[in-house]
């Protein structure tokens, strides 16, 4: 993505002012600092950049506390599923997997996201600034915000970026992130979940495609005799990317980097690995993650031991043979 210049990370737009709600608080009520000292070095002392990260409670929270109530089961803000993950695949010598955690939370987890994060300025994982002046989005900007974070396989697919793959029909159709994913599933219900796919209010097919086990609907017998089988993925998807070889570590001036090996544009279909009654289809579509054995070799050697995803390059036909 590319940077802002400078002042675009800065500048609070004098529009800010105008805003009926966010613009009638001072900056020190959310940001900390001394507005009554004159001296702006002494002024900025204890001003927190991200109020709203780790904890809103006492920033968002006091307007929208119906919000920022389950924050902390936010996949967003808290990453925990990497956790649970990671320590599955980590080894089982305490002094392995305490080097493995200290490399997720200096890479893995640098990632979060926060209500400013998305509703004020670009993510940190991309360097930050402002979208608009500090104006408030009350629906993150699409190509600012989310692709932002989730752009190296998500974005080229959805937007059919990938070379010689078509773009998802719901891009075709003008959907933004937020027409599946509502902020209900966004900020969190209090629920503690293992992954993403657990999620209760995460988007699902059905919600739209109301009708398609109907016996009248279009392709009914296909449908039908397909049900809870294999995923709409397996037969509404294309080739998507698929990473391999991350590999993470620090450079001479101790700054964090990651590199991979290598990606290929692939198809694969395999058994459902969380299957269950939310996700009750015996055959899934499935990506290779880049997270192999040697990720965290530069912090411990042989530090992770030898997962299904989210699709965003949904056709309107199939490509069954």
């Amino acid at each position: 993505m590319e940077p802002l210049a400078p002042h675009e990370k800065v500048f609070v737009d004098s529009f800010f002012a105008e805003d009926e709600y966010h613009g009638k608080i001072g900056c020190h009520e959310c940001h900390g600092g001394d507005p009554n000292d004159p001296d702006w070095k002494t002024a900025h002392k204890g001003v927190i950049k991200d109020p709203s990260f780790p904890d809103p409670s006492n920033t968002c929270g006091s307007c929208h506390d119906d919000i920022t109530r389950h924050y902390k089961s936010s996949l967003h803000i808290n990453l925990g599923p990497f956790k649970k993950i990671i320590d599955k695949r980590s080894s089982f010598d305490k002094t392995v997997h305490s080097k493995v955690d200290d490399a997720r939370k200096s890479h893995c987890n640098s990632c979060h996201s926060s209500c400013g994060q998305c509703h004020i300025s670009r993510p940190e994982s991309v360097g930050g600034g402002l979208l608009d002046g500090h104006v408030f989005q009350k629906s993150p900007p699409m190509n600012l915000v989310c692709t932002a974070c989730h752009g190296s396989r998500i974005k080229n697919e959805y937007f059919g970026e990938n070379k010689g793959m078509p773009p998802d029909i719901h891009k075709e159709k003008y959907f933004k992130c937020n027409k599946c994913h509502k902020a209900d599933e966004m900020h969190g219900d209090g629920k503690d979940y293992a992954n993403r796919y657990e999620v209760e209010n995460g988007p699902k097919c059905l919600n739209c495609h109301l009708n398609i086990y109907d016996s009248k609907s279009i392709n009914a017998e296909q449908h039908i005799l397909h049900r809870d089988r294999v995923s709409c993925h397996v037969c509404h998807s294309v080739k998507y990317k698929n990473c391999y070889g991350c590999h993470v570590g620090k450079d001479k001036q101790g700054i964090k980097y990651f590199k991979t090996s290598r990606s290929t544009i692939d198809f694969k279909i395999g058994l459902n690995p969380f299957l269950g009654t939310k996700r009750p289809e015996k055959y899934v579509v499935v990506r290779h993650i880049p997270v192999g054995q040697g990720t965290f070799d530069y912090y411990v050697d042989n530090g992770l031991a030898y997962r299904n995803m989210a699709y965003y390059n949904i056709l309107f036909g199939s490509f069954c043979t």
